[in-house]
């Protein structure tokens, strides 16, 4: 007996948003969107009762935009859980060792999704509950634990079952967009965050927050407020360029660019109909054909390893001076140091930061994360395309399924497949270690509102996506016929 044979039972019984019946109006698509989002806003605001709220604001850090956590909240755990699950089975499946094939087997595509909830509902486990008890990351509020009369620990289970109840909404949330609204669930969650932290960087003021945004920023230089001595001398230029966010709008907008132009790089393979004569069609190779997506596995992957870290520190006291030393709960040194992603500029600039850690550690830490982002990248984005149907084999397969095929070229799968075989696997690797490439040079030159790179990157190529989605589906509103054509 198979282990497909002995879970199934648990598997095909799995909670699950039913699919729809038939074709969904593309306005209530955009009704189910936007309600969804509307309560992921709602959630993200809605505060974990019995937390002490300074505690949990250096949980994720800037891994929360790309997580789309909302720190303190009910919504703690943000996607973390569902992406390191995706990683678990991505990896089980590149290796081939669940045995199930999703293109064709229908039973084996319900076990995928049954092991994927299952999956998700372990990793909330694995990661809430270190999070309460293990490094004191979310210590509850000892008054309330007093006036219920639970204890410490009562409370903390009562936070960490509201996060467990978070962590299950997220998951059924995505679920509901991706059957039943525009777009992916996950990514829309993230462009809502890193949106609200882009628009922060910008209008934010004393009276409306605890920082300044860029426009507030330049009113306190134009009315001399701030900054003295000429512009144009090197301290002015300094000034300019780092407290104006100059350099961080600059890169903000270069991202934007590159991206926009890269998501438009493609190599486009011609179509004809075999069964309708003059029906042509092409099939698109972009530059970033595994999109973004890929880079939140990756910095899933560094997160989750510096939250080990800190439940070491945590709970050792000290750990060997080679696995790492922390300062405020930040490694400073050793093995969880040279781990740690370059996040910001005063990550790497020591002449401008006074950093105590010495050049050559800065520089190899500098170093790994941009290999890391690089092979990683690359790795990842060949594992997505393989799992999510995009590879040579399984996109052969649905060219030829439709009745397309390559002119000059006989009408065979395995033909198709030859021909995909020339642009995707190159095109898959390269694009991926662009996007790696992107994220650090993002991070290191900083952005506005303090939004990660990956998080940047992942919001303008989502946005994109969801652009041609959508103008996607009013041509098919429009036109019925090739809704029937393109299923």
């Amino acid at each position: 007996m198979s282990w497909k044979d002995t879970a199934e039972p648990l598997l095909v019984r799995m909670p699950a948003v039913q699919r729809p019946d038939g074709h969904v109006p593309f306005k209530r698509k955009l009704t189910w969107t936007g309600g969804v989002l509307l309560l992921y806003f709602f959630l993200t605001n809605v505060k974990l009762f019995g937390l002490d709220i300074d505690a949990s604001q250096q949980v994720f850090g800037r891994f929360s935009s790309i997580l789309a956590s909302g720190q303190g909240s009910i919504m703690q755990l943000g996607i973390g859980p569902i992406v390191t699950a995706s990683i678990v089975l991505q990896l089980l499946g590149g290796a081939d060792l669940l045995g199930l094939n999703t293109q064709d087997d229908p039973r084996d595509q319900i076990l995928y999704q049954g092991l994927q909830k299952l999956l998700v509902l372990v990793m909330i486990c694995l990661t809430g509950l270190p999070m309460v008890f293990a490094g004191g990351f979310l210590p509850a509020d000892t008054a309330v634990a007093n006036s219920l009369g639970i204890g410490t620990a009562g409370v903390q289970w009562l936070i960490f079952a509201q996060m467990f109840v978070g962590g299950v909404l997220i998951l059924f949330m995505d679920e509901v967009i991706s059957k039943w609204g525009v777009g992916s669930g996950i990514g829309l969650f993230i462009v809502a965050g890193v949106s609200q932290r882009l628009v922060g960087g910008l209008l934010t003021a004393p009276f409306l927050g605890n920082s300044e945004g860029i426009i507030y920023t330049w009113y306190l230089f134009i009315t001399g407020q701030r900054g003295t001595g000429p512009v144009l001398a090197a301290d002015g230029l300094q000034t300019v360029l780092l407290q104006g966010e100059l350099l961080g709008l600059f890169t903000t907008v270069l991202i934007f660019a590159v991206v926009v132009y890269a998501e438009s790089v493609r190599v486009e393979i011609p179509l004809s109909n075999a069964r309708v004569k003059g029906a042509r069609g092409r099939f698109p190779v972009k530059l970033i054909y595994a999109s973004v997506l890929p880079m939140i596995l990756v910095r899933a992957l560094q997160a989750n390893i510096q939250f080990l870290g800190r439940i070491l520190n945590a709970q050792l006291g000290s750990m060997p001076a080679f696995l790492g030393t922390y300062a405020n709960g930040q490694p400073t040194g050793g093995l969880f140091y040279f781990l740690a992603p370059v996040q910001s500029r005063g990550d790497w600039m020591w002449w401008l930061e006074g950093t105590a850690q010495p050049v050559w550690q800065i520089l190899t830490r500098v170093g790994i994360d941009l290999f890391v982002m690089l092979v990683g990248g690359a790795i990842f984005a060949v594992f997505w395309v393989e799992t999510t149907d995009m590879g040579p084999e399984a996109t052969a397969k649905q060219i030829h399924n439709s009745g397309m095929q390559i002119p000059g070229f006989r009408q065979n799968v395995g033909v198709i497949e030859k021909v995909l075989e020339r642009y995707i696997p190159q095109v898959t690797v390269i694009g991926g270690a662009l996007v790696g490439l992107l994220a650090v040079m993002a991070n290191m030159l900083g952005t506005i509102g303090g939004v990660s790179g990956t998080g940047l990157l992942l919001t303008v190529s989502i946005t994109y996506k969801l652009y041609e989605e959508i103008a996607e589906e009013q041509l098919m509103e429009m036109h019925p016929m090739m809704r029937q054509m393109f299923g």
